[in-house]
């Protein structure tokens, strides 16, 4: 089998209230993975809000040329290709991006030329998969906070992720905890700091929530610093989540040896695919940390599924019911990974022509 075409483009998908006011769009970058076979791989990277994707695709473009006319089931040695390309290119942010789209291309191709779901392929341990309910924006009222959460617990979801950004500590321990009142005690909750604050912040700030159960404080301090990050976790008494802006698994491994966090949270548009991802996934079980994916539920599902350590999904319900054919649905507060071969994700028809801004 032999890659004969890759097909890229950016996807420009408006978000719903009240989530547009936080962000009004999301971008995806699509590449398209065709081969001598007639089997095709999908592959996308969602850049959340949309800034950068320009510059991602035109390096989705550098790496096309690496990949054509090589077998598209040497999914590990092409991985190894994309990242040496470019010696001069440290492996982050836009050429992460670049890197995961098509990374998670090879995997579809590789799924269904094995007529299997990728996490039964990579070994699976679950098929079912519990979720977390987020999102939380700082912009939303009090009212569009508690109506969005309890959306989130009607679907069954057990876990409540909202952010913490007002400059007074006690504003966020008070809009926290209407939150935790409105939904009566059924649903434990998790808090995001978006790297906002420094360490004394954080000490401030977590010590305003430290008698609510929180099960994780996540993101406290710059991705950028983890010694910083590992300062507030050994300060603070609430679990310490990060992992959604840092990329490879030298990044991860700074983190475990600093003992910086208790969750671990890559995203596979960020983490350089899914062959990263179960890499940074497999280094966090070695240590007894879990891992709960950002983003992304529909492909983070099979990681998830595939790890022993796999803890939760996050669950941001945003995607028009014309962007994807089918996509998972949470039920009872999991998603069942679906049993298509690959991934399992396609773009409905009328997708590309609808959406398309370059």
């Amino acid at each position: 089998m032999k890659i004969t075409a890759i097909k890229s483009c950016i996807l420009a998908v408006p978000t719903p209230p009240p989530m547009a006011a936080q962000y009004p769009q999301q971008k995806l970058v699509v590449a398209e993975i065709e081969t001598d076979a007639g089997i095709g791989g999908l592959g996308y990277s969602l850049v959340f809000g949309g800034g950068g994707a320009e510059a991602v695709l035109a390096y989705v473009e550098r790496l096309k040329g690496v990949l054509m006319d090589e077998d598209p089931l040497f999914v590990e040695r092409l991985w190894e290709k994309m990242f040496r390309a470019d010696q001069g290119i440290k492996k982050q942010g836009i050429a992460a991006y670049a890197l995961a789209a098509l990374d998670i291309g090879l995997w579809d191709i590789a799924g269904k030329a094995a007529a299997l779901p990728l996490y039964k392929l990579w070994g699976a341990v679950t098929d079912r998969v519990p979720a977390y309910g987020s999102g939380g924006w700082s912009k939303y009222s009090e009212q569009e906070l508690v109506a969005e959460a309890e959306r989130y617990a009607a679907l069954g979801c057990r876990y409540y992720k909202m952010k913490i950004h007002h400059p007074d500590p006690q504003e966020n321990r008070k809009r926290v905890a209407t939150v935790q009142r409105a939904l009566g005690g059924s649903v434990r909750m998790m808090v995001d700091v978006n790297q906002r604050l420094d360490v004394l912040g954080n000490v401030r700030q977590a010590a305003a929530l430290e008698d609510l159960d929180l099960v994780w404080y996540e993101e406290p301090v710059l991705a950028d610093d983890n010694a910083a990050c590992a300062e507030v976790a050994r300060a603070i008494r609430i679990p310490v989540a990060t992992g959604e802006n840092h990329y490879t698994r030298w990044e991860f491994r700074d983190l475990i040896e600093r003992r910086a966090a208790r969750y671990l949270m890559p995203d596979l548009c960020r983490a350089l695919g899914f062959s990263e991802t179960l890499r940074i996934g497999r280094l966090a079980a070695a240590h007894g940390l879990a891992l709960s994916p950002h983003v992304v539920h529909e492909l983070s599902l099979h990681v998830v599924g595939a790890l022993p350590n796999g803890f939760l999904v996050e669950f941001i319900d945003w995607t028009p019911p014309d962007l994807f054919a089918e996509m998972p649905q949470c039920r009872d507060g999991h998603f069942v990974i679906p049993d298509r071969p690959g991934h399992g994700m396609a773009l409905a028809p009328g997708a590309v022509a609808k959406y398309r801004s370059s």
